[in-house]
């Protein structure tokens, strides 16, 4: 199996989700989102499949999401991808769909 990993290799969460899809034998492309930023479309792709807004995959313990508070998705996105920090990690992706790993063991869904 291939699975897509966001990831931020500092982030405890996302070491978790990578750890359950390298224990689960897949096949993994670890995206550091930080240094990668996945595009606007990809982000609403991903969105998308996993049956969530991009307001459920905005990392509000960021202050740059504050001004967000009351925008829609069309701007969330637009900040995301501006500054990819707002994207709340980690998301994975397999041919099963797309999950957000918090807690991690949501990744198992799609494995």
């Amino acid at each position: 199996m291939k699975a897509s990993i966001y990831h931020n290799p500092r982030c405890s969460k996302s070491r978790e989700a990578l750890g359950i899809l390298q224990d689960a034998g897949a096949e993994v492309e670890v995206i550091e989102y930080l240094k990668t930023p996945p595009s606007r479309a990809k982000l609403a792709e991903l969105y998308a499949r996993a049956g969530m807004t991009p307001r459920a995959g905005l990392r509000v313990a960021e202050d740059a999401a504050r001004p967000l508070k009351n925008a829609g998705a069309d701007t969330i996105l637009d900040a995301m991808t501006v500054d990819p920090m707002l994207i709340e990690r980690p998301l994975v992706e397999t041919e099963k769909g797309v999950r957000l790993g918090r807690p991690p063991e949501k990744v198992r869904e799609i494995l």
